[in-house]
């Protein structure tokens, strides 16, 4: 399925940024592959652990591999040791990743290299805009702030001026963008209107995270990501990066918040909740496991299970309907399994 804009043609990619990504996307039509990737800023909440489950299952499912990224390129935000103990927390619940883990850190050259060709190609363009009008890329969690267009025929110069660096912005052309969206979402948006032009390199030297995760996807070859519906609206942007680059993107899945009884998404208090939380109650793993299944209707509330026996007991339209009901399921299911 391609991304489409207005049509705008593809930039000119150096010839080894584009075998590397002609493997990725060889990699994905011939083997299913998911991913997991988290930020090490801390430790990871309860939706954080739902959503790595969620992933593994519909990796392991499809007969595919399951990698573990770390985000960690918006350095002042890590934490020390987060990054080993969100490892732990995944080996704990019984969640093993295929490979080496990646770090976004150490791929800082193929980043460059990217964000070079679409500038050589016409592709970006400077912002000099405040930072609250750069707020759209300072979180990728929740809905984007477009970005009204206000650099984008100034001509501005890329230098320094006043000591300070313009940003690289996408120049998204005209018309919507699609992608394959599993579980029932709409898998399309309007660029212009929904989207704008998305900062893909901070004016600190910092590379976006859209800039990031669109690459990463192709050049490691994700066929599936399978994430939190309060990364919705990142999907625009990054299909618009891929597009940029003549390429398709992955099949997206995104999953329902977590929510109380009365259909309320849990309040940032209640969902903060991690290992550490579970493990003070006196649960150990295959409760865990159990509460992040029936907080899905995958299993009756109260079970107990091994994410091994959870993959077992389930196929993978089963889980896709589960996951289709809506876009927020309760915390505690009253029903009983649905598959």
């Amino acid at each position: 399925m391609l991304t489409s804009g207005c049509g705008a043609p593809p930039v000119e990619l150096p010839d080894h940024l584009a075998a590397l990504l002609q493997e990725g996307a060889t990699r994905r039509a011939r083997f299913q592959r998911g991913r997991f990737a988290p930020s090490p800023t801390g430790a990871l909440h309860r939706g954080n652990l739902r959503t790595a489950l969620l992933s593994w299952l519909d990796a392991r499912l499809r007969g595919g591999e399951w990698l573990l990224r770390l985000d960690d390129l918006d350095t002042p935000r890590n934490r020390p040791g987060a990054a080993e103990a969100l490892q732990a927390d995944l080996l704990w619940l019984g969640l093993p990743w295929d490979g080496p883990v990646i770090r976004q850190a150490e791929r800082r050259g193929l980043y460059a290299t990217v964000l070079s060709a679409l500038r050589r190609g016409g592709a970006l363009y400077p912002c000099r805009c405040s930072r609250r009008m750069r707020a759209d890329i300072s979180a990728p969690h929740g809905a984007l702030q477009v970005y009204p267009g206000t650099c984008r025929d100034r001509g501005l110069a890329w230098g320094a001026e006043a000591g300070r660096l313009p940003s690289w912005r996408l120049r998204l052309p005209a018309g919507p963008i699609t992608w394959p969206e599993r579980f029932g979402r709409p898998g399309w948006i309007d660029g212009p209107s929904a989207v704008g032009d998305p900062v893909l390199r901070r004016a600190d030297g910092v590379v976006a995270y859209h800039l990031a995760t669109a690459v990463d996807e192709l050049a490691l070859g994700i066929s599936d990501v399978v994430r939190g519906e309060d990364l919705g609206a990142s999907t625009g942007p990054q299909v618009a990066v891929m597009a940029a680059l003549g390429q398709t993107p992955p099949r997206y899945g995104h999953g329902p918040l977590w929510c109380d009884r009365a259909g309320q998404r849990l309040s940032k208090r209640e969902g903060a909740e991690g290992l550490e939380g579970y493990r003070a109650r006196g649960m150990d793993a295959s409760a865990v496991v159990g509460e992040l299944a029936a907080s899905l209707g995958l299993v009756p509330p109260g079970s107990r299970l091994s994410a091994a026996e959870l993959l077992a007991c389930l196929d993978l339209p089963g889980l896709e309907r589960c996951l289709a009901v809506g876009a927020c399921q309760m915390q505690e299911p009253s029903q009983g399994p649905r598959i």
